[in-house]
């Protein structure tokens, strides 16, 4: 089975990903940043937006992703409407670490529990099995 936490953080990253790409045609007319500017930043996170998601193999991949939320909010005193998605992105990334790492615990006491009620049934059938 795949990792909760990591199929939930990558689904955050890649909408943030989606929502900073179009932000950029936002910024550029509701910001004091140049046109350029407003582009190439929020492409650029857009863009690390989608690496941070691939690099959620490692640990460092959660760090970018962290990172990340911090920097989009940042952006959001440039923009600001970029504040409320900042703040509701941070919300869904924290959610999904949270959220992910309780299912992955569940999952993991549940196949423990499995397991022992595996070894169990197989204990009884070497008792009652004549020698």
């Amino acid at each position: 089975m795949r990792n909760p936490t990591r199929m939930m953080a990558a689904t955050t990253l890649l909408s943030e990903a989606m929502v900073m790409f179009f932000a950029g045609l936002v910024a550029r007319t509701m910001s004091s940043l140049s046109t350029g500017a407003a582009l190439g930043l929020t492409w650029a996170l857009a863009l690390a937006c989608v690496l941070a998601a691939g690099m959620l193999r490692s640990r460092a991949g959660y760090v970018f992703g962290s990172v990340l939320q911090v920097l989009i909010f940042a952006f959001g005193f440039w923009v600001h409407a970029m504040l409320f998605l900042g703040v509701l992105f941070g919300a869904l990334w924290v959610a999904s670490l949270r959220i992910g790492s309780r299912i992955e615990r569940e999952m993991a006491e549940r196949l423990a529990l499995e397991e022992a009620a595996q070894a169990e049934g197989g204990r009884e059938d070497e008792a009652g099995t004549p020698a």
